[in-house]
């Protein structure tokens, strides 16, 4: 099956924040690859996993880092496929400096972001945005809500 969403962390100490991730995608039944590649260390292969994205049948990237957080800016300057941001916490400011860096794009290379170690809305902000092309996971959705509703 397709991979619909690529979900990259900047981090192997962020495997957590991203399996919350990895676990909304699943509950919508959608299909995920997923990267640990830092802007930093790793900023070709960055580039390359953002650029080869549509190529690889991919309709939306969640881009997950902490501090500095220029992850999922360096992920959307390379796509114009939909980046959504999840600044995670880090021990010095409690994830306020990636948020700020990540939700204070400028004009021309938006990322939509999420709350602080917010995956599980990053997942389902994802599936909104597949729902308006893929009934099945809008029918899955739906059925989110009404659960939550009950």
């Amino acid at each position: 099956m397709t991979k619909l969403v690529r979900v990259i962390i900047g981090s192997k100490s962020d495997q957590e924040q991203a399996d919350k991730i990895l676990e909304y995608l699943e509950l919508f039944g959608i299909d995920y690859d997923f990267y640990i590649s830092s802007a930093h260390r790793k900023p070709e292969q960055t580039m390359l996993l953002a650029k080869n994205a549509k190529s690889d049948g991919i309709e939306v990237l969640i881009a997950g880092a902490g501090m500095a957080a220029h992850l999922p800016g360096v992920v959307a300057s390379h796509t114009c496929l939909p980046v959504i941001g999840v600044p995670f916490q880090g021990a010095t400011l409690a994830g306020e400096d990636a948020l700020l860096s990540i939700v204070q794009m400028p004009t021309g290379i938006p990322v939509a972001t999420v709350a602080i170690n917010g995956g599980k809305n990053a997942a389902i902000l994802a599936a909104q945005i597949l729902a308006l092309k893929h009934p099945e996971i809008e029918n899955k959705l739906d059925k989110f809500r009404e659960d939550m509703r009950k």
